[in-house]
C-alpha cells in the first residue's frame, strides 16, 4: 500500500471495550484538577524551565558570536551545551505548546510552538507526524511514522520486513539516533511536507501555500543565524564552526532519541497490524497503555529535563495537560489501571529502560 493510500485510511478503535475504565479514568483526572489549585496548563515552574532552556541554547551562541569565547575547547563545550539546550526546548517547551498544553490561549501555544522552527525544525510537520499520526495510532503498523523510519535502515516494528542488515541495528542504531535533528533540518522536513501535500494531510491542518512559505523562510532564518553569522563575524576557522554545528545537532538528536525510543519500542509492547481491516481491536485509551511505558519516575533531574516524557503513559492519555502535572496524575492512572486489570508498565531506572530497548533492537534484527 502506498504512503498516500495509508494516509487516507480511516482506522478506528473498538471503544466499546473497557468503556468503564476510560470513563472512570477521565472522571478521576478531571476531578483532580477541579479539587486542586493547579490548572492543566503551565505554572511558574514551567515558565522558569522555558527561560532556562532558551538560555542554555542562546547564551553559548552569543558568547562565541561576540568573541567572548576564544579558546577552541571552550567553543566545543559551548556547542555541546547548545545541543542540550536545543533538546531541552524540544522536550520541555515546544512539545507542550504544540499539543496545546502550554497555555489556555491558542495564540500563546502557537507562538511558543514555533520555537521548533527557531531551532531548525518545522512545527507544521511535527503536528501532523506526532499529534495526528503517532498519538492517534501509537504502534499501529503503517499509521505511526515513529515506528516506520524511511529507507528501512532501522526496524522498530515486528510487523515490517526484516532485512539482513537489521541484525546489526542493536549496534549502529545508537549512532544513527544522533543524526535525528540533522535529518530534520537537511531533508526530512522538506520530504514530509511534500508527502503531506500529496496525501492531503497538510490542507486539513493549514493553508498549503502558507506552510511552504513558512518552511522556506524559517529554514533560511535558521541557517543564517546558526552558520552564516558565525562564519562572517567570528575569527574561528570555518571548519571549527561546522564541526561545532554538527556536535550541537548530534548531542540534541541523541538526547531526544534515547528519551523517546524506550517509551514505545519494547518487547512487551503491542504492535498492531491493520492491513486486513480498519479496526484496532481495543479501546483507544487501553491501546495507549499497551503500547507505552514510563521509566525513572523517581529520577527528578531526568523528569525535569525530559519535560516529564519519562511519564509517557500520562502524556499519551492526556496530551493536552502540561507535563508539570504528570507526576501527580500518574498515581491516578496507575491505581485505576490496576483496578481494571490493565497493564501499567514502568521501569525503575533510565538505564534499565535503555537496556530493554537495546534488547528489542536486537530481537527485531533476528
Amino acid at each position: 500500500m502506498s504512503v498516500a493510500a495509508m494516509s487516507q485510511r480511516v482506522v478506528r478503535f473498538k471503544n466499546s471495550l473497557h468503556e468503564e475504565f476510560n470513563k472512570t479514568l477521565n472522571n478521576r483526572v478531571n476531578q483532580y484538577f477541579k479539587d486542586s489549585k493547579y490548572g492543566r496548563y503551565a505554572n511558574k515552574e514551567m515558565i522558569f524551565k522555558t527561560v532556562f532552556m532558551f538560555t542554555l541554547y542562546l547564551a553559548p551562541y552569543f558568547l562565541f558570536l561576540f568573541g567572548v569565547v576564544q579558546n577552541i575547547w571552550v567553543f566545543y563545550l559551548m556547542s555541546f551545551l547548545m545541543g542540550l539546550g536545543k533538546a531541552g526546548i524540544g522536550l520541555s517547551v515546544m512539545h507542550d505548546a504544540n499539543h496545546g498544553a502550554y497555555s489556555r490561549k491558542p495564540w500563546v501555544n502557537k507562538l511558543i510552538g514555533y520555537s521548533l522552527n527557531f531551532v531548525g525544525g518545522n512545527a507544521t510537520n511535527w503536528k501532523i507526524q506526532h499529534n495526528v499520526k503517532h498519538h492517534t495510532y501509537t504502534n499501529v503498523t503503517g499509521m505511526d511514522e515513529d515506528i516506520s523510519p524511511k529507507g528501512g535502515i532501522l526496524r522498530f516494528d515486528p510487523n515490517t520486513i526484516r532485512k539482513s542488515h537489521h541484525k546489526w541495528q542493536y549496534i549502529y542504531a545508537w549512532f544513527l539516533y544522533g543524526l535525528m535533528t540533522m535529518s530534520w533540518i537537511i531533508v526530512k522536513d522538506i520530504l514530509q511536507l511534500v508527502q503531506y501535500t500529496k496525501d492531503g494531510m497538510l490542507k486539513k491542518q493549514t493553508n498549503v501555500t502558507r506552510a511552504w512559505v513558512w518552511l522556506i523562510l524559517t529554514k533560511i532564518f535558521y541557517y543564517s543565524y546558526i552558520l552564516a553569522l558565525p562564519l562572517l563575524f567570528t575569527s574561528l576557522p570555518w571548519y571549527h564552526i561546522v564541526l561545532g554545528f554538527l556536535l550541537m545537532h548530534y548531542v540534541a538528536g541523541f538526547t531526544l532519541a534515547i528519551i523517546f525510543q524506550p517509551a514505545h519500542v519494547m518487547e512487551d509492547h503491542d504492535f498492531t497490524d491493520v492491513k486486513d481491516s480498519n479496526l484496532v481491536e481495543e479501546n483507544w485509551a487501553v491501546h495507549q497503555l499497551k503500547t507505552t511505558c514510563n521509566f525513572a519516575q523517581k529520577n527528578k533531574p531526568l523528569s525535569w529535563f525530559a519535560g516529564g516524557l519519562n511519564y509517557q503513559i500520562e502524556h499519551h492519555l492526556f496530551p493536552n495537560v502540561c507535563h508539570v502535572h504528570y507526576k501527580k496524575i500518574s498515581k491516578i492512572v496507575k491505581s485505576t489501571a490496576a483496578e481494571y486489570n490493565i497493564p501499567y508498565r514502568s521501569y525503575p531506572t533510565f538505564l534499565s529502560a535503555l537496556r530493554l530497548h537495546a534488547k528489542m533492537l536486537y530481537a527485531l534484527g533476528r
